[in-house]
């Protein structure tokens, strides 16, 4: 997408030389000026779009991996408590105590030793 700056300063900016090399011709040194100046300022206001446009693009890629990254995390996800499952499932009471051992440590830690 393009943005509407980068149009009306590259406009302006042709107006602008056009204006200037009427004055130069004719010799109107403010016309030349005011020309130059019109160039100038639609230079900037295309720099403007075009950096506008690179940030929106910066922006659109950033949102694609967010969503890349999420969608691959809810995968991995899906995947761990599929196979945590199944091994509780498989072993029941060897998962019990693992829980159990990390519930300790976990006490542990948040009441630590007295």
């Amino acid at each position: 997408m393009v943005d509407t700056d980068r149009i009306t300063g590259a406009a302006r900016e042709i107006g602008g030389k056009a204006q200037a090399a009427v004055g130069d011709l004719a010799g109107d040194r403010r016309t030349e000026v005011e020309g130059r100046f019109r160039e100038a300022q639609g230079r900037a206001e295309s720099l403007a779009g075009e950096a506008r446009d690179g940030l929106r693009d910066a922006a659109d890629t950033a949102i694609d991996y967010a969503e890349d990254a999420y969608e691959r995390g809810r995968h991995a996800a899906r995947q761990g408590a599929r196979t945590v499952t199944h091994y509780v499932e498989e072993t029941p009471l060897i998962a019990l105590l693992i829980a159990g051992a990390v519930g300790y440590g976990l006490a542990l830690l948040v009441h630590g030793r007295r």
